[in-house]
Formats: structure tokens, sequence, C-alpha cells
């Protein structure tokens, strides 16, 4: 299930260019797009400057924005977003591997038109009715017509996105020149770092803003991949201990069951060491015994683990409308079955150490 959760968040990430910065302003944050309720947001100016650095082969302004869309005679709230017009459009595809499933992606000239993320396409879009290419939506009041419907991503924002033309969402939304998102594409993968360094000095001047007082962020998407699976590894080092602490008390279990089995079979053992049975040999059957106990215990755990995970994993994929893909960590499983029969054989040692001990007469006796 830890496994799943990871995959379903990490899909939610939709960058494929691992050359990339993004840029966010700083300040009061709140809910809602990058950019939300910032005390002093990026410029299309910051853009320019930043894109005049040697190691950047270009910085592209984007905006998200909350809007009203309405739609079959329904309405709700959702993001929209900026594709910037000009050359830079093909970056933007790139960075986000976008591509249409229907129709087509926005090219110059279309400011009366939109394209939208995989999930407008279902019935369960809000709107009680699926959007095709060809019909037209509402969005702030103003009609545009939809030309495409994107690939399914797994990513809710991508999938639940509205995509158009950078003017037309200025247009509507009163934004000025200020923007949410600077993408930033840098020209090699190993001039990350130092571009990241030329990129915060570049901005601390241009928002007279001293060193470690920054109000915005230059981040990388594995940077912001790595903090998310961090929180993620403490989520999972949680149910860890969960499943230490049971066990702990699968072991005291298999305990008390071998030691009553050992006073239950107190005339069994009296018999085989009157036939000559060897000390040893009576401890290797009860060791062996209990070990078989944990490695049973194990493939029922497994069992249940395995549906549990699944049935979580579909879960997860439904509440974030992902497709993260259902991953079975057969080391773990393996494990778990080794570990079974080692803390079923353990536990089992001073039981297996009491039946050895026995005397053959006072066993017979009963």
């Amino acid at each position: 299930m830890g496994d799943g959760l990871k995959l379903a968040v990490n899909s939610q990430f939709g960058v494929s260019e691992t050359e990339v910065l993004t840029i966010q302003a700083g300040g009061l944050s709140g809910y809602g797009p990058p950019g939300t309720g910032v005390v002093k947001p990026l410029t299309e100016d910051d853009a320019k400057a930043i894109e005049k650095l040697s190691m950047v082969e270009v910085a592209i302004p984007r905006n998200v924005e909350t809007l009203k869309m309405e739609f079959n005679n329904r309405a709700k709230i959702g993001y929209a977003a900026s594709i910037i017009e000009g050359t830079k459009r093909e970056y933007i595809y790139a960075i986000m591997d976008l591509e249409a499933e229907t129709g087509r992606l926005l090219k110059d000239g279309d400011s009366s038109k939109v394209v939208l993320g995989n999930g407008f396409s279902l019935d369960t879009n809000g709107f009680d009715k699926a959007i095709e290419v060809g019909n037209n939506i509402l969005v702030q009041g103003k009609e545009f017509q939809v030309i495409g419907i994107l690939r399914k991503k797994g990513s809710f924002i991508i999938d639940n996105a509205l995509l158009m033309d950078d003017t037309p969402l200025r247009e509507i939304t009163n934004s000025g020149n200020t923007v949410d998102i600077i993408a930033v594409k840098i020209k090699d993968k190993s001039l990350m770092e130092r571009a990241r360094i030329d990129i915060e000095r570049v901005l601390r001047q241009r928002r007279d803003v001293k060193e470690g007082e920054e109000d915005f962020s230059v981040s990388t998407p594995e940077a912001m991949l790595g903090t998310v699976n961090q929180i993620l590894g403490g989520i999972q080092a949680f149910i860890v201990l969960i499943a230490f602490a049971s066990i702990i008390v699968g072991a005291i279990g298999i305990v008390n069951t071998m030691t009553t089995s050992v006073l239950e079979r107190r005339k069994e053992i009296g018999i085989m060491k009157a036939i000559g049975a060897k000390n040893s040999d009576i401890f290797l059957q009860f060791f062996i015994e209990s070990g078989l106990m944990g490695l049973i215990g194990g493939i029922v755990g497994v069992f249940i683990g395995l549906i549990l995970g699944l049935a979580g994993t579909f879960g997860i994929n439904s509440f974030l409308g992902v497709t993260a893909p259902i991953k079975i960590n057969f080391m773990l499983v393996f494990s778990a079955l080794i570990g079974g029969f080692f803390i079923g054989s353990i536990a089992g040692i001073a039981p297996a150490m009491q039946a050895a001990n026995q005397r053959p007469v006072e066993a017979l006796r009963g």
C-alpha cells in the first residue's frame, strides 16, 4: 500500500524534462494555484531577465488561474493554465509531454479555443456529461470552442486542467504582466545547480532582497519529488513500526502455542525417547514445527496483505483520479516468508528446549 501511495503521488508531477527549473513567488501562500495570494508576484520582465543568462535555453512565463466553467447547464470551479504563444509553445508541450487523444493541441491564432484534460471527457467531470471536441464551454462567461482532449496523464492536475492561450487568459483575469510560474529550461543537465544559483542572484537583484531572505523559490522536479518521497518514506516507516509490533505479538503467540503443544504431547515425547530419539531430535522436531507455523502465518499474511495493498492502491487511484500501476514488491513478499519462518523458529527455541529436556519416565506418566 505504501508503494502504491508513492507511485500515485509521484504520478502527479507532470514534467518529463529533467533540465527544467520552476520558479514561484513566495509570500502569503494560500489554497489554490501557484502564485495565489503572494505579496510580490513574478512578472514577464523577470522571465526575460532570466532568459538572458548564458546557461538558460528558454524561460517561459505561465499563469494558472481558478475560474468558473460552464457546460450542459452546469457550473464548476476549475483550473485554467496558459500556453504561451509563439515558438515557446512547443517547449511547453515537450516539457509537460502533452499529446492530444482527440482533436489537436493549441496553435497560434487559437484565441477563442481551448484544450481540455482527459478528465473532462468523462461523465464524472462535474458537468454530468462528457465534453467532446467541437463542443463549446463557457469560461468566466466567455465562450470557447474545445479543439482537443489531452491523452490521459494519470495526473490529477493535468487531467483536470483547461489549457488556453496566454493572451485570452490574461484578458479574462486582468492579470496584467504578472505570472504565477516561470519554467526555465537549462541547456544541459550538468548546469542545473550553477543555473539555479545565477537565477537566484538575478531575482534577488530585481526584487531587492538579501540572500537568505528570498521571497521566491527555484526548484527542480527532482527536488520537489525528493521532498514528497521523504514524507512518504516517513509514512512507510510508520507502517513498518506497526508491522514490527504485530511481529512481536505473533512471536508471543507462537511461544504460547508451542509451549501448550509440548505439554499436550508429553507422552509422545516419552515414547520417542524410549525408542532411542535423542534430545537433539526432539529439539529439532519442535524447532522446525514452530518455524513452519511462522511460515504458514507468513503465507496467510502475504495473501491478505496483497489483497489489502491492491484494494488500497485502487482506492488511492480513485481518490486522486490517477492510473498509477499496481506494484507487487516480490522481494518484500519473499522477505516476509523467510522472516515468518525465522521469527517462528526463534520463538520456538524455548518450547523446543523444554520438550528436549523431558525425562522419558516422567513424560510417559504424562
